[in-house]
């Protein structure tokens, strides 16, 4: 009966005296399924006298305290819940069936519940009375965990025996364990420690977006940061895709600029990925289009952690914990420089642009764009013409055709485009790119009014008849994986500037058509009426 495992320890140093007020616990618990959550949470309910509601989350209350229970669903497509609910818990609860010992469920559950910044858990290990109140099965779960919670940060843990369906040590101690003397689950909540609370803002103190910090403990500042990410959307997270986060009241443009490794949370082993699929985790590093204030996530989960939203419909795609700022955000710095974009743009008599041609394989783009270039040089415009294929054979030849991979691409050859811009140039840029998202990205690199999509609209029959390079024949074999509009989708730009139906217009029509339309555009400062002349 004295017998008492490291585990097993009551917490006294937060136990609320008669005279004291009545404080909240929030708590959490969590497990694989039919591992007895729902029981756990019912016995808890009516032995305190409280009606079970059918939510995810209920109130009961005790003489000593009053709770708040999160019952997460077990399943891994439920991890949206379980980061909302470990938002605002101070505890968690993680159960584990005492028939099936550790299994996956509970360390993942419970590594996320350490990376989410909660300390504090009570190892409730049900259904003893199936294995006969066992005492050396119950300490070998406690060991077994211990390890576990050692190697992840979790440094205050109770363990309990218990039997939810029988009341075994769920609010009153069990007579068929007389060889546990420790705590019962709602003493362990009784006198667990409570987070310290805050006390909300007064009006009118701080703007939207602002951070309020000791002068001796500021926050840190920066554009690049080291996270660990939790994807929850079916698309995959692709590094170079630009996405929304949103932080506190901020919300700033975000690109995964790399994966560094994903996590298997069963062995914490680091795995090499390209992508993050749903409820998987990685680190990443994450650019942002401006500094930010923030805290690391252990130290303030209010500064520290945020969400990832898709750019378009503001969909929640993964939440993310910061870890710490990267060194290089430090020590790099934009450097001034005397002759800018204006003073190039002048001297060619011209306004830089980007030209951004889109569509299918065999759509026509390069053979429309390298006819505008054409036209274009001989009024003596200054061009470029960046090609989708031809650039594949330098700057980008270390990409595949993963969508991975097409992300980055484009994520390159936009950035290539900026600084062609920058220099003062027309550049022209003929590439499927597929994803309205990338597309996206590339026009904002530059001002408003420098971004011209052109859609080289050309139905996929039509592109498969011509199929000049014998890439849809291929494709069709299975001989070419992620091709475009057979394996890979292609999303139609949706207001482009100049759309192009190919079918009905020739590429020298097409081309005069779009010369037109920049004349039209000023895009030239001299000889725009030669430019229209000559289009006609």
């Amino acid at each position: 009966m004295a017998h008492q495992s490291g585990l097993i320890a009551k917490d006294t140093a937060g136990s609320s005296s008669a005279s004291e007020r009545k404080t909240l616990l929030r708590f959490l618990i969590c497990g694989g399924v039919g591992h007895g959550k729902s029981a756990a949470v019912g016995r808890l309910l009516y032995d305190c006298r409280t009606t079970p509601a059918d939510a995810a989350y209920c109130f009961f209350s005790t003489d000593r305290r009053s709770f708040q229970v999160f019952d997460v669903p077990g399943q891994e497509s439920y991890t949206r819940n379980l980061l909302t609910a470990a938002g605002t818990a101070d505890m968690a609860v993680v159960l584990v069936d005492a028939c099936e010992g550790l299994g996956s469920e509970a360390r993942r559950d419970s590594y996320l519940l350490s990376a989410l910044g909660i300390r504090r858990v009570v190892l409730a290990v049900n259904k003893m009375d199936l294995i006969g109140y066992r005492r050396e099965a119950f300490e070998s779960i406690c060991v077994e965990y211990q390890n576990f919670a050692n190697q992840i940060g979790l440094t205050h843990v109770i363990a309990i025996p218990l039997s939810a369906l029988r009341g075994d040590n769920v609010t009153s101690s069990s007579s068929n364990m007389l060889w546990y003397d420790g705590p019962t689950l709602l003493e362990s909540l009784e006198s667990m420690k409570v987070t310290v609370r805050l006390a909300p803002e007064r009006d009118g103190e701080l703007n939207s977006g602002d951070v309020q910090a000791s002068l001796h403990t500021p926050s840190a500042v920066g554009d690049q940061l080291q996270a660990t990410v939790i994807w929850l959307h079916n698309e995959p997270m692709l590094p170079g895709r630009p996405y929304v986060m949103k932080i506190g009241t901020s919300t700033v443009g975000a690109t995964i600029t790399s994966l560094k490794h994903k996590i298997n949370v069963s062995t914490l082993e680091h795995l090499a990925a390209r992508k993050l699929e749903i409820d998987q985790i990685g680190v990443c590093n994450l650019g942002l289009d401006r500094r930010i204030a923030f805290d690391a996530y252990t130290e303030n989960r209010e500064t520290g952690g945020f969400v990832l939203l898709d750019r378009l419909t503001n969909e929640i795609l993964g939440a993310g914990l910061i870890d710490y700022a990267l060194r290089r955000a430090e020590n790099i710095h934009w450097q001034a420089l005397d002759v800018n974009k204006s003073a190039r743009s002048d001297l060619k008599r011209q306004k830089p642009c980007i030209l951004w041609f889109t569509g299918l394989s065999g759509a026509g783009k390069s053979t429309i764009a390298n006819l505008v270039e054409k036209r274009l040089l001989s009024t003596g415009s200054h061009t470029y013409l960046l090609d989708g294929d031809n650039i594949r054979h330098g700057l980008n030849n270390d990409l595949g055709f993963t969508e991975a991979d097409r992300v980055e691409n484009i994520r390159r050859v936009a950035q290539v485009a900026r600084l062609m811009v920058d220099a003062g140039l027309i550049v022209l840029v003929a590439f499927i790119s597929p994803f309205r998202s990338e597309r996206r990205m590339a026009r904002e690199l530059v001002a408003a009014g420098e971004f011209v999509e052109v859609f080289v609209d050309t139905p996929l029959a039509e592109a498969e008849r011509r199929d000049v390079k014998g890439l849809y024949r291929k494709a069709r074999r299975g001989e070419i994986l992620n091709f475009t509009g057979i394996d890979s989708p292609y999303e139609v730009p949706e207001n482009p500037e100049i759309r192009i139906d190919t079918v009905s217009t020739s590429a020298e029509q097409a081309a005069a058509l779009i010369v037109a339309k920049l004349a039209r555009m000023g895009i030239l400062k001299e000889g725009c009426d030669r430019l229209t002349a000559h289009a006609k």
